[in-house]
């Protein structure tokens, strides 16, 4: 009997005389043969998850099983490339279609007509592992494509050759080991199941940083290569802003950004930025080193899931390449919704808030998969894929079941604070709230600065430190705290303002390197320091500090007037610069404020990474002059 639709509900379709069909078997469904996937069986009935609009999909239709779960198709081409959610080309389907996807249409995830240039990297007769280097292709300018031996297959190479070849065309033969037919044919190209990952030889442990760029992150809150982390935040805090900025200076050799649901106009901005956009680090277009996956929220539902596991297949690939990957998914909360409508399609107990019971289950195995590994092969290669994910709890509230699955399994939370973005603090990440359990502190000594750990320790204890303080002022007014705590306000308004928050957009400041980061950090503490001992010091005076007064005076009223000639020695003992002009401007805090040390302290975002040592350096001493003279 043919095998044929009696049930359809929403994505969820219902067909009967399926037999053989497996779980997660690809079916081509209806008469226009959409593309889904089996979710259960049930004798000689399956219910197959469809991954494309089943307006007008009627019963009685017929159903094709394919023999195959769903996969994705890996091989020089993907860099570069926009993908949806089952890894079909947009800009071919846009060609075959127009604007909006046709049901039904399919195309080759990479361009079959290109050519690429082979080097074999062993010779005939070789015998070969599961993940042994075959040979290269010089997939752009500044990165080599590995290809390498299938994880299924292992034994002697037949043939093998070089030159220029099609993804279909034959590079080499191997005889598999205890295979007594005909040689297997090597090409190109291989396919990979999305809901298996690629395996390796051994995880290691994340002990190095993936470096951002950003401040917040770098300095307090830091993720390791191979590690995960979570963005959990309200609509408007900033989520897609932070992860598009991490997707353009992330340490990272290759990106996969995976727009999971998100609004089209959102999408539509990265498709369209991201092209024109320049590496820093290779001067190339960025798109040269990123795959996107646009998955928006008027595509079919069940098309989220599936671009989720196609993001990070494709990371796994350039992972066993030995390359640091990083993915980008925005957002796993639309995943979740969407795993949460099609348990409803099947009418299975519903947990918490209506996701599905196996929620937590589903998102472990997706971020087990992050990782840094030694691949498989004789060559050591390490590679890492690290997962960054934004959650979009309703309301902003952290205590909804996405947000708290997340947090079981992922080793960073930077936590999104909406006050903040209203305030225009960006990147909004709550330093109070916010963590990271990986311990890093070794590599930053080793590489950064032996007080590396000291100096972060001291400025987040500060930032803390701060937000009790604030408490209190808000009980009882400023007018009460002692000269120590008002300090102590101030700097971590410098901490605030002129550490932690970060331009995205800006060409200096867009990007912070540890080293800069460390001495902008370092002049901002030995501030501190200074002022605190001045405080300490002065006779005890009433000083108060005026709160009609503003911040910081303009620096430009404050500053003398240039001598003529230069001061004495014992013109310097008793007034040293900047002292005379300041000696009867309000308190020891306020004349502290307004030296022309703290303009400069704010304008250390737009100094030249290069030159951030000597700078800071040069800072530190102009900041112990300047307090010094203070009495």
């Amino acid at each position: 009997m043919p095998s044929i639709i009696i049930r359809v509900a929403g994505p969820v379709v219902v067909a009967e005389n399926l037999v053989g069909a497996q779980m997660y078997e690809v079916i081509r469904v209806g008469e226009r043969g959409l593309i889904g996937e089996v979710i259960r069986l049930e004798g000689d009935r399956a219910t197959i998850q469809v991954y494309e609009d089943t307006s007008g999909l009627r019963v009685g239709e017929p159903v094709q099983a394919t023999g195959a779960p769903l996969q994705v198709e890996l091989g020089p081409g993907l860099l570069g490339s926009i993908f949806d959610g089952v890894q079909r080309p947009l800009p071919l389907l846009r060609d075959q279609a127009g604007d909006f996807i046709a049901r039904g249409v399919t195309a080759s995830a990479i361009d079959r007509t290109r050519t690429w240039e082979f080097t074999p990297a062993v010779r005939a007769g070789a015998v070969v592992e599961p993940g042994d280097l075959l040979g290269t292709v010089p997939e752009t300018s500044h990165l080599v494509h590995r290809v390498l031996v299938p994880p299924t297959l292992r034994g002697r190479i037949e043939e093998i050759r070089a030159g220029a070849f099609t993804l279909d065309e034959t590079i080499g033969a191997l005889r598999a080991d205890g295979d007594r037919n005909a040689p297997l044919a090597l090409k190109l190209a291989q396919t990979w199941p999305v809901r298996r990952g690629r395996p390796y030889a051994r995880k290691l442990d994340p002990d190095t940083p993936l470096f951002t760029g950003q401040r917040v992150i770098d300095s307090f809150f830091p993720v390791a290569k191979g590690g995960t982390a979570i963005i959990p935040g309200g609509f408007g805090s900033g989520k897609t802003v932070a992860e598009q900025t991490l997707a353009k200076w992330a340490d990272a050799d290759i990106v996969v950004y995976v727009g999971c649901g998100e609004r089209g106009n959102e999408m539509t901005e990265v498709l369209a930025e991201f092209p024109r956009l320049t590496d820093a680090r290779t001067n190339e277009p960025l798109m040269r080193r990123t795959i996107l996956i646009a998955n928006t929220s008027n595509m079919p539902v069940a098309a989220r899931e599936a671009s989720i596991y196609t993001g990070i297949t494709l990371a796994e690939y350039y992972r066993d390449m030995g390359y640091d990957v990083a993915l980008m998914a925005d957002s796993t909360s639309r995943w979740g919704e969407a795993l949460r409508e099609v348990s409803g399609r099947l009418e299975e107990m519903p947990g918490e808030e209506g996701y599905p019971a196996y929620l937590a289950t589903r998102l472990a195995d997706f971020y087990e998969r992050a990782g840094r590994v030694v691949a498989l092969g004789k060559e050591a290669r390490v590679g890492s894929v690290t997962v960054v994910g934004a959650v979009s709890p309703p309301g902003g509230d952290f205590s909804e079941p996405m947000t708290q699955n997340s947090l079981r399994v992922a080793g960073a939370f930077w936590g999104l604070d909406t006050g903040l973005a209203r305030r225009r603090h960006f990147p909004a990440i709550n330093w109070i709230t916010s963590y990271s359990l990986y311990d890093l502190r070794q590599w930053f000594v080793d590489h950064v600065a032996t007080d590396w750990e000291a100096q972060t320790g001291e400025a987040l204890a500060l930032l803390q430190k701060e937000a009790e303080v604030l408490e209190i002022v808000q009980l009882v007014g400023s007018d009460a705290l002692p000269e120590t705590e008002k300090a102590l306000l101030r700097i971590g308004q410098i901490l605030r303002e002129d550490y932690l928050q970060q331009f995205a957009f800006h060409a200096i400041d867009g990007f912070c390197p540890p080293q800069k980061q460390y001495w902008m950090l370092r002049v901002i503490l030995t501030f501190y320091r200074e002022l605190a001992r001045v405080i300490k010091r002065t006779p005890s005076l009433e000083r108060v500090i005026k709160t009609s007064a503003a911040v910081t005076p303009p620096i430009d009223n404050l500053v003398p007037a240039k001598k003529e000639r230069a001061p004495s020695k014992s013109e310097n003992a008793v007034e040293p610069e900047g002292a005379t002009a300041l000696a009867d401007r309000g308190t020891l805090l306020e004349r502290a404020m307004a030296l022309p040390v703290v303009a400069e302290i704010s304008r250390m975002k737009e100094w030249q990474h290069a030159q951030a040592e000597t700078r800071g350096r040069a800072l530190i001493e102009q900041i112990e002059r300047e307090l010094g003279a203070l009495r």
